[in-house]
C-alpha cells in the first residue's frame, strides 16, 4: 500500500473517530447535566405520545437517558453499528442516522401508550441494527453483503428487541427505528446500485 493511501485510510479513521466519539460524549454531558444539574428533569423532553408538546421529543429522544447504565448500555453498541456503517462511506453514518430518528420518533409518537414518555437511542441503535443487516441485500456488493453476514451471525438475536418483552422498555422505538435502518438501506442501496 503506497504512503498517499495509508495517510488517507489514516486521516479516514480519524474522522470517524472524530464523529462517533463527539456524538458519545455529548450524550455523556447531557446524562451528566441531567443527573447533576437538572435532577432527570430533561427527560420530560422525550416524545410524548400524540401530543403536540411530545413532537419535539422526536429529535430529542436519542439524546436523553434514563440512567447513566442505560447510556452505557446504549454507548457500545452505538459505536460499533455507527463505525460499521462509516466503513463504506462516512456520509452513510449521517444519512441512516436522519432517517432513522424520524421513523423511530414519529412511530413511538403515533404508536406509544398514553401518558408515556419514550427516552434514548435504543431506537437509533436499531436502526443502525436494521441498516446493517439489510444493506447488503439492497445494495449486492461484497462488502455490503460481508458486513450484513457477520452483523447477523454476532448481533442477530438483538431482533427479539422489536418485540415487546420487558415493562418499561420501549419496543416500539426499538420496531420503527429498525424499521427506519431498512427503509435506509433501501434507499442508499438503490442508488450506490444506479452509481
Amino acid at each position: 500500500m503506497s504512503n498517499p493511501e495509508t495517510k488517507s485510510i489514516t486521516r479516514e479513521l480519524q474522522s470517524h473517530a472524530a464523529i462517533l466519539g463527539g456524538f458519545v460524549s455529548l450524550l455523556w454531558a447531557i446524562e451528566i447535566l441531567d443527573v447533576f444539574v437538572f435532577r432527570g428533569a430533561l427527560n420530560s423532553y422525550g416524545v410524548r405520545p400524540r401530543t403536540i408538546d411530545g413532537l419535539e421529543g422526536i429529535l430529542l429522544m436519542p439524546f436523553l437517558h434514563g440512567s447513566f447504565a442505560h447510556l452505557a448500555a446504549n454507548t457500545l453498541p452505538f459505536l460499533i453499528f455507527g463505525w460499521l456503517i462509516m466503513l463504506q462511506e462516512t456520509s452513510d453514518f449521517f444519512i441512516v442516522s436522519a432517517i432513522t430518528v424520524l421513523v423511530s420518533g414519529l412511530g413511538v409518537w403515533l404508536t406509544g401508550a398514553p401518558n408515556s414518555v419514550h427516552i434514548g437511542a435504543s431506537g437509533l441503535i436499531f436502526g443502525y441494527f436494521g441498516f446493517l443487516l439489510l444493506r447488503g441485500y439492497f445494495q449486492r456488493s461484497f462488502t455490503s453483503i460481508a458486513i450484513s453476514l457477520i452483523v447477523g451471525f454476532f448481533y442477530g438475536s438483538l431482533i427479539w428487541g422489536v418485540f415487546p418483552s420487558q415493562p418499561g422498555v420501549s419496543w416500539q422505538a426499538h420496531f420503527f427505528g429498525f424499521a427506519g435502518g431498512i427503509l435506509a438501506a433501501q434507499l442508499l442501496g438503490r442508488q450506490k446500485r444506479e452509481v
